[in-house]
């Protein structure tokens, strides 16, 4: 969802670097994998294609935390619900 972001702090040798990855446009998501040594942020379209790609040496990562985007929230939720019937 446009606002998800992820943001990774990684050592730089003595000194620490912060990279945030966001989903720029309406429909896209932000995927976050790990594997044989390497973080990869990616931002992907609704249809799955990549659109730009942060890869990482997992031992240089020393935070990785996901920002979801704020949700809408609906003043409506609170009222009361009808019960549905059973049919016979």
């Amino acid at each position: 969802m446009k606002g998800d972001r992820v943001e990774v702090v990684i050592d730089a040798g003595g000194d620490t670097r912060t990279y945030e990855i966001e989903a720029t446009r309406a429909g896209r998501r932000v995927d976050v994998s790990h594997g044989r040594g390497i973080v990869e942020v990616t931002e992907t379209t609704r249809g799955g294609t990549p659109v730009r790609t942060a890869r990482f040496m997992s031992g240089r990562v020393l935070a990785l935390v996901e920002h979801p985007a704020a949700r809408p929230v609906f003043e409506d939720d609170d009222e009361p619900v009808t019960p549905l019937r059973r049919s016979a």
